[in-house]
């Protein structure tokens, strides 16, 4: 039986140089990743045009995040079968194609189909191009690598919203996907002159164990992203997706242990780097697209911003990263990578810290200092993480290594979404009710606060007033709960840096 290997080393075309492989690595990767979140903005403006509710239209962002998170982990099997240049294009060309349908879609059930191929067609794009530029460069050079290659990934979904924003403000929702088209066939052309392709090798596919890995991690993201609006487990349908997915990830982990042709290398994980690596990127992944879930709604529902000024106000935490990553890919070599995500886990702990500080009168000054530090932080936990899973892995397993740890970040950001929105519900729920019992006719800073008004208990729009106050107030305090628990998710992963093997310069 022939078994999974991975491809020779990337190369690239003889007169290519290498800037060039990253810029088009890069934009592949800002691609596929900005459609997680540049939808966001856009789906009131959907609802009307496909006629559907706001809970259906959800579904335009379940699909593409579900089909993402399944076929992530099959794209180290699928680059050693096609090689990484002819996925690469086949991928980008599929997503275009795609991109262009979700454009046209007319209902709901032709989006939602849509966007399943787009996030299937993408998904591979990830993990594809992150181990491209691990062998695109010398060893010395991967942290400037990786800070290239993150900059794609921590920018695409920070400027999501504030791209999405504009364009659905001053064009049409549909050129949120139309812009891919021009963009894609450019990549595509670049894709095709800067990497060298490579010989196909003929393997065997398990199609038992992706099925099962399918029904598994598939089940597992819908019930992350649809958990909190069912009620968790007081809904059958959460109940079937939760034994779906034990039954799916069981069994393939089960059937994976004794196959040299699983489609994903779960004995990689015996690799310490491999495995504590993708456990923090799990955890940071919540960290960060909690924090990116959270601060939106805050700053519409409570502050009144429009889309295009929240996505301003959000965008100095993606160039804030930005330059944290470059800077660790300047310092990497001299300063060793444990200490820098150190560095980065005590910068973006403090500034959600500050966070913690909001309340309904700050100044949009306060959302954006804050933000600037947790993104610096963001941008020198993310390199070095990204280098260290490579310094203990085999040459041959790079693409596997890369799959198994963007599927953690995938999985680990779709959890931290599904917290940070449950700690909100059921924490603004909570104040809701502790809040409402202060108020009665007795409370003299209830009397106080009316008086403000030239209100009293009696007034027919007291009511009014109150509930909406006291429903601003409760969501404050949501919101403050959910950043103390994002604070703590980068925390507590401290202590795991002592446990890496790195080597010193």
């Amino acid at each position: 039986m022939a078994t999974v290997s991975a491809i020779n080393n990337t190369q690239i075309s003889a007169d290519a140089p290498r800037w060039l492989l990253s810029v088009a690595v890069m934009l592949a990767t800002v691609m596929v990743i900005l459609d997680m979140t540049i939808v966001n903005v856009a789906l009131p403006h959907m609802m009307g045009s496909l006629g559907a509710t706001a809970d259906q239209i959800t579904w335009v962002l379940t699909a593409y995040i579900v089909m993402e998170a399944i076929f992530i982990p099959m794209s180290g099997f699928l680059a050693s079968w096609l090689g990484r240049r002819r996925l690469m294009l086949i991928s980008i060309a599929g997503f275009v194609l795609a991109s262009a349908l979700c454009g046209q879609a007319e209902s709901l059930a032709e989006m939602v189909a849509f966007r399943l191929l787009q996030g299937g067609f993408g998904a591979a794009v990830i993990p594809l191009s992150q181990s491209i530029m691990v062998d695109a460069f010398p060893g010395e050079e991967r942290g400037k690598a990786m800070a290239l290659w993150g900059v794609g990934i921590m920018l695409g979904p920070i400027l999501g919203p504030t791209l999405g924003g504009y364009i659905t403000q001053h064009l049409d929702w549909r050129w949120v996907f139309y812009i891919n088209v021009p963009v894609g066939i450019i990549n595509l052309l670049m894709i095709s002159r800067v990497v060298k392709a490579e010989v196909m090798h003929r393997l065997n596919f398990d199609w038992v164990g992706a099925l099962l890995l399918a029904v598994g991690i598939g089940s597992l993201q819908i019930l992350l992203d649809r958990g909190n609006q069912e009620n968790w487990f007081q809904s059958g349908m959460i109940l079937t997706l939760a034994v779906m997915s034990l039954l799916g990830l069981v069994s393939f982990v089960l059937r994976s242990r004794s196959r040299s042709n699983s489609v994903l290398q779960l004995h990689l994980l015996k690799d310490r780097n491999l495995s504590l690596a993708s456990l923090m990127m799990a955890v940071f992944g919540m960290g960060l697209f909690g924090t990116i879930a959270l601060q939106p709604l805050m700053l519409e529902r409570l502050f009144n911003f429009p889309a295009e000024t929240t996505g301003l106000v959000m965008a100095p935490r993606g160039l804030a990263s930005a330059i944290g990553m470059f800077a660790v890919s300047r310092l990497i070599n001299r300063v060793g990578a444990p200490r820098l995500v150190l560095s980065g886990l005590i910068l973006a702990a403090t500034g959600t810290w500050v966070m913690t500080w909001y309340n309904l009168q700050a100044s949009i000054g306060w959302f954006i200092w804050p933000s600037i530090l947790q993104g610096l932080g963001m941008g020198m936990i993310f390199v070095p993480l990204s280098t260290l899973i490579y310094e203990t892995l085999p040459k041959n397993a790079t693409d596997q290594g890369s799959a198994i740890f963007n599927l953690a970040r995938t999985i680990g950001s779709a959890v931290g979404i599904s917290i940070a929105a449950t700690v909100l519900t059921r924490m603004t729920q909570v104040n809701w009710n502790r809040l409402g019992g202060d108020i009665n006719p007795y409370n003299p800073a209830l009397q106080q606060w009316l008086a403000v008004k030239h209100l009293n208990i009696a007034d027919s729009l007291t009511p009014q007033l109150l509930a909406h106050e006291l429903g601003r107030q409760a969501s404050m305090i949501g919101f403050i709960d959910a950043f103390w628990f994002i604070m703590l998710s980068f925390l507590v992963l401290a202590p795991l840096l002592l446990l890496f093997h790195h080597k010193r310069s």
